[in-house]
């Protein structure tokens, strides 16, 4: 049952979420730092009157939320009255038994939260400072041994209701349709819910007191006579929640790796393969006349490791399917991005909890801790980003499918596998005691003995940089025949590679002259690749896996970003050699907060570094001229290119037009529609990021990160819509425009493969980072900024970004804002 499912990875997802919190402690012994409970977010101390503000915004959500649960137990009890009555005549609708089965504990569930709420409610409509309620949660927290008894039973109560719906068509009408009452202040009276979602509610609602309390101790002064009474709810919550969910199989599987000789190991390494429509992780074994792909077994402490052969393909055997007669692929749902995005929150406030830790000389069993949940989200991760398809096949047999995260990771195993094939290589069938032998020598042979993730590498290696890195691609030599060219940037990040930037084609030419200079954002990036491209125009060359045409790699080359070489404020000039190719190229590092500085402009005429309610005042318009237009000419041509805002537009071009838009030239519109589309995406960027202060300004900075680091839903929302009305007209009217563009873009994601994850991404720091005064108390580690600072930033807008179309006058008309969304 699809609900049952649903419940459990619930209570799964319940165990994760609270691992951040039980990681974290909140600080509980620590009562001096009240702000510590978001393990995402720089600690702000709690001003007092700030804090009883917010205390208000997260009472009056949860407060909303509260009555309309209640008001759903009250729907799911309103049959079990007449069901009991019927029991005991001659025709029982049910009998009593499966009554109090399916109804076990709701009664109780009902009173308990009505009962709180009654207590609540005045409390918060007749609000002062010095109010109290850590009684009622107090009180709350206590009574939650009856949703141990609801989970346990709750797997039961669902079968037993599906089967009394499949016998008897009365109760199937009654259990289809249920009328749950609106909140008092809303249009609708009613909506009918089925009593399968009903039941769900209670689980659905058994983390929502947990998350507010961790919301109001962050909100409350550690002085206030709430906050040891909070805390106390808040342990008791916390211990409950880990009881019900300590019996749940975490599900993960860990794995280890080769080294060789003999029949020679030539490459092996862990490959993303799709196996009955879902992801796994396997070790590839190359070996000179065979590929195998095996798994490791699972053995028992102190047993010695051996892997397990999934399948083999001897060389002589094993061909490309070329795009075209590759038939499509399993269907294998893509990880949503927001879901990839949480994981890498997760891991960068754990990397910074481990920092904290070994600083604070922490018990060596905390770090285990903390590190096995790191590579519990690594390993996740690796297994759920790749995207790119490696299709081989045996011409006797099956197709088997890998998902890679790189085009340079695709080609290194097709060229290794094509050097082989070169050879004189005899088919072969091999013996089961022959498999045996050749998977039990994979363990001592294997070169790569780990996952590539962070949590496996030692304390003392490199753990990248951050920043931004400036390439300038000159030019390339060594082509035997014209052809049309190209190159493109990837910089590892979170253990996997990613296409950052792609240089124009230059067309028909042995001596390509490119001279583009790019700005690549890294996060923790030790390598840059470079790859270049011969561009294919034939249509009937579409790859059937991800409907895009397969341009042919001419080269490839890596190198190491070391930090001694780059981090100088000189531009070091490099060549890369690549199968008798040389591509030359510059580059130069700064860091983040160097290279994130907003600076006012001198001159006041333009509008880069200008203030946004002087340039519309000066142009009397609702949004900055250069901001519509540049989105116009977007949506006109570059809605759906790959990449449309990711990939970084040539830097001499965007210089070009932020001269033209500052002198506001009369050619504005004709140089737009001449320019290459990523240019104008990067000079959009380029407007917001130099604004003197951020489009969402300075000041609310800090209440946006607090906003957005609360827990429950109904006092976010609360408090998000309260943060955007009080923006200065400008600023917000050209926040809710870029907003609805955004969201344009992201329609056309299966095109662009811009999703509105991807888009927060690349626009969060961007509108949201604070001017250089205001930064400096934010300033920690660099990896600190990216974990804690920039994820909040990015989590701001895509919240916006998820939100139902927001009008200017809505918002304006509605002075308090209630969510009745549970």
């Amino acid at each position: 049952m699809e609900e049952e499912e649903e419940a459990i990875g619930f209570l799964d997802k319940v165990l994760e979420d609270e691992d951040v919190f039980l990681l974290e402690e909140c600080e509980l012994g620590t009562p001096t730092s009240p702000g510590s409970g978001s393990p995402f977010l720089v600690a702000v101390k709690v001003e007092a009157g700030k804090g009883l503000e917010m205390r208000k915004l997260v009472l009056s959500g949860f407060l909303a939320s509260e009555e309309i649960y209640i008001n759903q137990l009250e729907a799911l009890l309103l049959p079990m009255k007449p069901l009991k009555a019927t029991a005991t005549t001659s025709q029982p609708v049910l009998t009593i038994q499966q009554i109090e089965t399916i109804f076990y504990k709701i009664q109780d569930i009902y009173e308990i939260h009505k009962e709180f709420y009654d207590n609540l409610c005045p409390k918060v409509q007749q609000w002062d400072s010095q109010v109290t309620m850590g009684h009622l949660f107090q009180k709350l927290a206590s009574q939650l041994g009856v949703y141990k008894a609801f989970v346990d039973n709750y797997k039961v109560a669902l079968e037993t209701a599906e089967k009394c719906s499949q016998s008897n068509n009365q109760f199937q009408k009654i259990s289809e349709e249920l009328k749950v009452k609106g909140p008092k202040d809303s249009k609708d009276s009613h909506t009918s819910v089925t009593m399968e979602a009903l039941l769900y509610k209670p689980i659905d609602r058994v983390t929502r007191s947990t998350l507010v309390l961790h919301d109001l101790l962050k909100h409350t002064p550690v002085d206030h006579p709430d906050y040891p009474l909070l805390q106390d709810a808040l342990r008791i919550s916390q211990n409950f929640l880990s009881s019900i969910n300590e019996d749940i199989d975490p599900r993960r599987t860990a794995v280890t790796t080769p080294k060789g000789e003999t029949r020679q190991l030539v490459k092996d390494g862990f490959l993303v393969e799709v196996s009955e429509s879902s992801r796994k992780l396997r070790h590839v074994f190359l070996f000179t006349d065979v590929l195998l792909c095996a798994k490791l077994k699972k053995t028992s402490a102190g047993k010695h490791q051996q892997y397990d052969c999934k399948w083999y393909i001897p060389l002589a055997d094993l061909v490309f399917p070329s795009p075209e007669e590759s038939e499509a692929s399993p269907q294998v749902h893509p990880f949503p991005d927001h879901e990839l995005e949480d994981m890498k929150m997760k891991i960068s406030a754990l990397k910074s909890e481990i920092q904290k830790e070994k600083a604070n000389k922490g018990q060596s069993r905390a770090i285990e801790r903390l590190k096995k949940k790191m590579f519990e989200n690594e390993f996740l991760l690796l297994l759920n980003s790749p995207t790119i398809p490696f299709r081989i096949h045996n011409r006797n047999g099956k197709s088997y499918l890998f998902l890679l995260s790189s085009d340079y990771e695709r080609s290194e195993w097709r060229e290794a596998i094509q050097k082989l094939q070169k050879k004189d290589l005899q088919a072969f069938v091999l013996s089961s005691v022959e498999l045996q032998v050749l998977t039990g020598s994979c363990f001592k042979l294997r070169t790569v003995h780990n996952i590539p993730v962070t949590s496996n590498k030692d304390d003392d290696e490199s753990p990248g940089l951050y920043g931004f890195l400036h390439v300038i691609v000159h030019s390339a030599k060594g082509f035997k025949q014209s052809a049309n060219l190209y190159c493109t940037l990837e910089v590892d990040s979170f253990g996997y590679f990613v296409s950052k930037a792609k240089t124009r084609v230059f067309r028909d030419t042995t001596e390509p002259k490119w001279d583009e200079e790019f700005e690549i954002e890294l996060e923790g990036s030790q390598s840059l690749r470079i790859l270049c491209y011969e561009k294919c125009y034939d249509k009937t060359k579409v790859n059937k896996d991800n409907n895009e045409i397969v341009d042919k790699i001419m080269g490839k080359g890596q190198i190491q970003l070391d930090p001694q070489t780059v981090e100088t404020k000189n531009w070091h000039t490099d060549v890369i050699e690549m199968n008798g190719i040389k591509v030359e190229f510059s580059m130069k590092f700064t860091s983040r907060d160097m290279s994130l500085k907003r600076t006012p402009s001198k001159k006041q005429t333009g509008v880069f570094g200008v203030k946004i309610s002087v340039v519309t005042k000066r142009e009397r318009s609702k949004v900055p001229y250069i901001v519509r237009q540049c989105v116009e000419e977007v949506e006109k041509r570059g809605i759906e290119e790959v990449g449309i805002y990711r990939i970084s537009g040539v830097a001499t071009d965007i210089q070009a037009l932020k001269a033209v838009f500052d002198a506001n030239n009369k050619d504005i519109l004709l140089m737009l529609s001449d320019m290459d589309i990523n240019a104008i995406a990067g000079t959009l960027k380029l407007y917001f990021r130099e604004l003197p202060e951020p489009l969402l300004t300075d000041r609310l900075y800090p209440a946006f990160m607090e906003g957005i680091a609360l827990s429950d839903p109904a006092a976010k929302e609360n408090c998000m819509m309260h943060l955007l009305r009080t923006l200065p007209d400008p600023n917000l009217i050209t926040f809710l425009f870029l907003l609805e563009h955004l969201k344009r873009v992201a329609e056309k994601e299966p095109i662009n493969k811009m999703s509105l994850h991807n888009l927060a991404t690349v626009f969060g720091p961007t509108l949201l980072r604070p001017s250089e005064v205001e930064s400096k108390a934010h300033l920690t580690s660099a990896a600190d900024i990216w974990s804690h600072d920039v994820m909040a930033q990015v989590q701001v807008l895509l919240y916006y970004l998820q939100h139902p179309p927001i009008s200017f006058a809505e918002l304006k008309r509605n002075t308090l804002y209630f969510s009745t969304d549970v």
